[in-house]
């Protein structure tokens, strides 16, 4: 599924994205430095309702919101793997744990540790356009394996 829009469509977009995810948990986010990851993050934590703002968890590696689907409390987690340096790390900051949760994850910089996706794991990439226009690309795992995204990477 490919998505292309303003910045101010974002919201819209976000629960397209809920619809098209389906039941996937896990979500590779792909994009250059400036991309828009962390502020999709935030329309589609937003678009479930999270209990707390989301933001960029670059210093903390890991955070977790709250959010109620079918009057059920689940969790989301909100990963960056940006500034974590090796497989060792990775696993001690318990990305790993979260990862196979069966909560929703969504990763930033996941070519820091490939190792974590497995075939059921969505890719995002994210693609600026212009200044307030993005692509976003929902791929199934496959799918992003078999084809270079690196014009977008």
């Amino acid at each position: 599924m490919t998505w292309e829009f303003m910045l101010e469509n974002l919201p819209r977009v976000a629960n397209e994205f809920w619809t098209a995810a389906g039941s996937a948990t896990v979500f590779a986010f792909h994009g250059e430095m400036g991309a828009g990851k962390t502020t999709t993050i935030a329309a589609l934590c937003a678009a479930k309702a999270v209990d707390a703002p989301a933001s960029s968890p670059t210093f903390s590696i890991i955070n977790e919101y709250g959010y109620e689907e079918n009057e059920q409390a689940k969790k989301i987690f909100h990963i960056d793997l940006y500034r974590l340096k090796d497989d060792e790390e990775i696993e001690a900051t318990g990305v790993a744990d979260c990862v196979s949760s069966g909560s929703i994850c969504l990763v930033e910089w996941p070519g820091k540790a490939p190792w974590l996706f497995d075939r059921s794991a969505l890719h995002v990439v994210i693609t600026p356009l212009s200044e307030r226009q993005r692509r976003i690309r929902l791929l199934s795992h496959n799918e992003f394996t078999t084809n270079s995204f690196e014009e977008d990477l």
